[in-house]
């Protein structure tokens, strides 16, 4: 039985606390705040609820192995998970809406087609067909197995882009989000749907490779889950799962760093100066200066205090979170992407670390009483993507303000008589992130993908330091729940399992 100190208690630590438990490990996790699950928060006022991280679980299959993996009781039993149906709206600036069913590749196709016209399902369904080649593509190796030491080979797209035949030039193929939407999709409302997906996760649909196209193709295929409570209730079972399999966790205590001995991580120091001697570390937080010995001199590949991933900015989250007076409506949809009209100026702003105008605003109106005080009553987030803290002053009233007026005056296409029903408004922006979770400028990491030379690849979970592995949104494979759990996955496994684990079967 080897001694394991997990460094921070987001999703990705705690995937990895419960196995490794499980697997016989004596594991204490430190975590700097009061509380666990990272950046999967929770605000309650006047008896509304609302989550301030993730909204929505894709790949519910991560979450279900590792409950199954460390315990009789599969993850049905700790949470309930709904089935978001239809799984998203879209509101574009000419007007147009559609509403897209939950993980029905013929009801989408069927749907694209009666709102924007003939031909846009079928050319949709072409770029997901494309989609699950890359998919099928990269899923074990980029997904579910360590990160290879020859990453170059992850250089290459794996999107099989269409070839373009250009007058007087020679026949090109899409690279970025952007091209597969101008040249493939044709239709700007298909081209704005699909860079909508890379912004919300963080992306720059001008610089993502076309692999980005897995995730849409992720979200359509295994659907979008909301748990019951709000995805807080989520993290709060992994917690317990921990706790029953005996991790200890040590909250407001922060780890100062990482203790070396002849070459390899020997424990965690505390900020009160105590030594918690180990005999393998896991860094599940965002990497800082001068927590791991050595850590200036190493590179890209290693942990390392690099933010970007292919782009100078990582963006975080904006979000107003909303107690309305009025009853939800039968027919309300669960979420709702509002448009803007020019969506090269929000792409612009946001990673030119400016304040929007005009951004794509996702409304959130789940349908669980536990969220609001009464049926009389809503409770609704609004969330848009958004330059990190530091380019933009998120502590600055007057610019809190606006982006929150901004926010509401996009929702009320989907939300009619929004101001009026408005009770209280609750902002949370990348500097509240950054306070949280300790994410430089309050950033929030991007899942990976491949292409671009590797420039989307996060540092592997196993690193330099010997006896050090790091877990969660800034290591492979990236950030988002699904991926947080993965992480989790496959550090459990090079510890069990030393040099030979090649991810899970």
């Amino acid at each position: 039985m080897a001694r394991i100190a997990v460094i921070g208690a987001g999703m990705g630590a705690m995937a990895a606390a419960a196995r490794l438990a499980v697997a016989g490990h004596r594991v204490t996790v430190y975590e700097r705040s009061e509380t666990f699950g990272g950046s999967v928060g929770r605000y309650a006022r006047e008896g509304f609820v609302f989550d301030t991280g993730p909204a929505l679980l894709h790949l519910p299959a991560v979450y279900r192995d590792l409950f199954v993996k460390t315990g009789k009781e599969p993850l049905e039993r700790c949470v309930e998970l709904v089935q978001v149906d239809p799984a998203s709206r879209h509101l574009f600036a000419d007007g147009t809406a559609v509403s897209l069913p939950n993980a029905s590749r013929a009801g989408v196709v069927s749907a694209l087609d009666a709102a924007l016209g003939g031909g846009a399902g079928a050319a949709w369904g072409g770029f997901l067909d494309r989609a699950r080649d890359a998919w099928d593509r990269s899923r074990r190796p980029l997904l579910e197995e360590p990160l290879r030491p020859d990453r170059e080979v992850f250089g290459r797209d794996p999107y099989p882009a269409l070839r373009q035949r250009r007058l007087l030039r020679s026949a090109r193929q899409a690279g970025t989000v952007a091209e597969v939407g101008a040249w493939e999709l044709a239709d700007p409302r298909l081209a704005s749907l699909l860079d909508g997906y890379a912004l919300s996760y963080g992306l720059d649909p001008v610089r993502a490779p076309a692999s980005a196209a897995l995730l849409p193709y992720m979200e359509e295929t295994f659907g979008s889950w909301y748990v019951s409570g709000g995805i807080r209730a989520l993290a709060q079972a992994v917690h317990e799962r921990c706790l029953a399999r005996r991790v200890e966790f040590v909250l407001g205590c922060e780890v100062t760093r990482v203790v070396e001995k002849d070459g390899r991580a020997a424990g965690v120091e505390l900020a009160d100066g105590t030594v918690a001697e180990a005999d393998h570390v896991v860094l599940g937080a965002p990497p800082r200066p001068g927590l791991v010995p050595g850590q200036e001199s190493w590179q890209d590949e290693d942990v390392t205090t690099r933010q970007g991933a292919g782009q100078e900015l990582v963006p975080g989250r904006f979000l107003v979170l909303l107690s309305l007076r009025g009853a939800r409506s039968a027919d309300t949809v669960h979420r709702t992407l509002v448009h803007p009209a020019d969506g090269a100026a929000e792409r612009e702003a946001v990673f030119g670390g400016r304040l929007a105008e005009h951004p794509t605003v996702t409304v959130l109106r789940p349908d669980d009483p536990s969220t609001r005080p009464d049926d009389d009553h809503e409770a609704v987030t609004l969330m848009a993507t958004v330059a990190p803290h530091g380019p933009v002053d998120w502590t600055d009233p007057a610019v809190r303000e606006r982006c929150a007026d901004s926010l509401i005056g996009a929702a009320a296409s989907a939300v009619p008589g929004i101001r009026e029903r408005l009770l209280h408004a609750e902002v949370r922006t990348p500097a509240e992130t950054a306070a949280q979770t300790g994410a430089e400028g309050g950033s929030v990491p991007a899942p990976v993908l491949a292409g671009a030379g590797g420039a989307y690849l996060r540092p592997g979970n196993r690193t330099r330091l010997r006896g050090l592995y790091a877990a969660g949104g800034w290591s492979h494979p990236g950030g988002g729940l699904a991926h947080a759990g993965m992480s989790g996955a496959l550090v459990a496994g090079l510890i069990v399992e030393g040099d030979g684990f090649r991810g899970s079967q």
